[in-house]
């Protein structure tokens, strides 16, 4: 039975299927993964289809709400990540989360932005109980600061937040262009881009230990 890793934001344009995308290609190393496309939009479809040589993990593309909350019993697989929908309301994200593990909400660091995270929080992570944390995405990486002050107020709303964040660079645009994850990009600023998502990665690993 796969682990399911869902992650989710009730706001688009947060960084959400790019850690989507760079997680299930880090976990892939050394599992066998699948990545789920539940967004409607279907960015994370258009990311992988445009690789040449393969992400490393297989991805499906399912809106199904009755399809999504049969994931947990698809073999042949040891993580299964899903790039939900931008909407807290869906069906398709309420079968995600009431069968996932953990849940990543990735979020940039802007007052605006948390504003609408800690409502996806307290509406749609809390009222289940499952094992979660906030994300910082699209980091400045010359104002840590703002960063390390979204990472006090979480911590000060009893929010769990990644110690890791994820800077803003234009790698990460480039690769999707190119159709690679991060740490297949060789374009400037990759490694520090693709260190960002290991460390996540690792976070996340460190979780599931304890």
């Amino acid at each position: 039975m796969p682990r399911i890793i869902a992650i989710l934001n009730g706001k688009g344009g947060v960084g959400k299927t790019t850690t989507a995308v760079n997680l299930a290609a880090t976990f892939s190393e050394e599992k066998r993964v699948l990545l789920v496309d539940a967004d409607i939009q279907g960015s994370a479809t258009w990311w992988v289809e445009r690789s040449e040589k393969g992400m490393g993990f297989d991805l499906v593309q399912e809106t199904d709400p009755k399809l999504l909350g049969r994931l947990r019993k698809i073999e042949g697989y040891d993580l299964v990540v899903v790039d939900t929908p931008p909407a807290l309301r869906s069906e398709a994200l309420a079968a995600v989360v009431a069968i996932a593990d953990y849940l990543v909400l990735p979020t940039p660091c802007a007052p605006m932005d948390l504003a609408v995270l800690i409502e996806t929080v307290r509406e749609a992570v809390m009222p289940v109980g499952i094992a979660h944390r906030v994300l910082l995405t699209k980091v400045d990486a010359r104002s840590l600061g703002e960063a390390l002050e979204a990472q006090n107020t979480l911590q000060e709303l009893g929010i769990p937040a990644c110690h890791s964040f994820v800077r803003a660079y234009k790698a990460h645009e480039r690769a999707a262009l190119e159709g690679v994850p991060i740490h297949q990009w060789t374009g400037k600023k990759a490694r520090e881009a693709e260190a960002d998502y290991r460390r996540v990665a690792n976070e996340i690993q460190r979780d599931w230990r304890n």
